[in-house]
């Protein structure tokens, strides 16, 4: 196996088309087919069922794509820093976001990235911690935001703070009025969370379980969009930073409420694969990522307690 061919390999995987890999790569398609096809005749099986919608990866294509995706990944971001070195930076960092902090940062950290780094390519990929973490073990990551607590998950970890939560409700529940509520009430009510895998979930059912409750999740949903959705329409209450529900809130669509102390906040953390030494590129992104989160708690759209 070659680099050249990996790289090809990689990139049809993930475009899961030889013509659209052709122009990524900028190589003739029949060239791409043939380094596909020596790379396959060299493992004695293939890597892809060809079929009407595209290239589509069999077992064995999943499990080199696993194995080598993080490789090909390092040795491009080792091209860039050379070719960039004494110049402006260059190269693709992909940044992984959870949802209620993509909906505050995401924009922002895009057009600071634009002016101020035009040569770096930035890939955001908004999902919950528990994909985040997937993607950056196996290579597929350079950064990620995720919730804590970071320990005994095998990745480099720099504490961002932490952030407050609050009782999210739909229009004429009456949160708005209050002045704050408990979370043992908030805790009996019908609730609407993510399924069990991801950060804010984990953090409720620990509240829950301090206080030796069972709590009523009747909807679950791994959307953020979806989730308030379904608040918006009454079939539930959640807990949210306020930050992630501004504009709803704004709009009247959802009414929010402070929590009675002690109240949880959430740790947020950003991580990055243990063994990758990081390009020039990523170290800049992640700066400027710290910094975006601090010109937001200062400009009052985030109540974050920077660490």
């Amino acid at each position: 196996m070659d680099f050249r061919q990996l790289r090809t390999f990689a990139c049809v995987a993930e475009l899961g088309s030889l013509s659209k890999a052709s122009d990524t790569l900028r190589v003739a398609q029949p060239a791409l087919s043939r380094q596909i096809k020596l790379l396959e005749h060299e493992l004695r099986t293939e890597l892809f069922t060809r079929n009407g919608r595209g290239m589509v990866l069999t077992d064995a294509g999943r499990l080199l794509l696993a194995r080598t995706s993080g490789i090909v990944r390092q040795i491009d971001q080792i091209r860039d820093d050379i070719q960039s070195a004494g110049g402006a930076p260059s190269g693709r960092v992909v940044l992984g976001l959870i949802p209620t902090v993509s909906c505050v940062l995401s924009a922002r950290l895009a057009r600071r990235t634009v002016e101020l780094y035009p040569g770096i390519s930035l890939c955001i990929v908004e999902s919950y911690s528990g994909h985040l973490i997937e993607w950056l073990h196996r290579g597929e990551m350079d950064l990620a935001v995720i919730y804590g607590p970071s320990v005994d998950l095998h990745l480099a970890v720099q504490s961002l703070g932490r952030d407050s939560i609050v009782a999210v409700g739909p229009r004429g529940s009456g949160l708005k009025q209050k002045k704050q509520v408990d979370i043992g009430w908030l805790l009996r009510q019908r609730l609407v969370l993510p399924s069990h895998s991801h950060g804010l979930r984990a953090l409720i059912e620990h509240a829950a379980a301090k206080r030796k409750l069972d709590i009523d999740v009747k909807l679950e949903a791994d959307s953020f969009r979806v989730l308030t959705s379904l608040v918006e329409e009454g079939l539930g209450y959640t807990l949210l930073p306020p930050s992630s529900v501004r504009a709803e809130v704004a709009d009247g669509r959802l009414e929010t409420a402070p929590l009675a102390r002690p109240a949880p906040r959430r740790e947020l953390a950003l991580a990055a694969p243990v063994e990758h030494p990081g390009s020039n590129a990523i170290t800049l992104i992640a700066r400027l990522l710290r910094d975006e989160v601090a010109a937001c708690r200062a400009e009052g759209l985030w109540d974050i307690q920077l660490a």
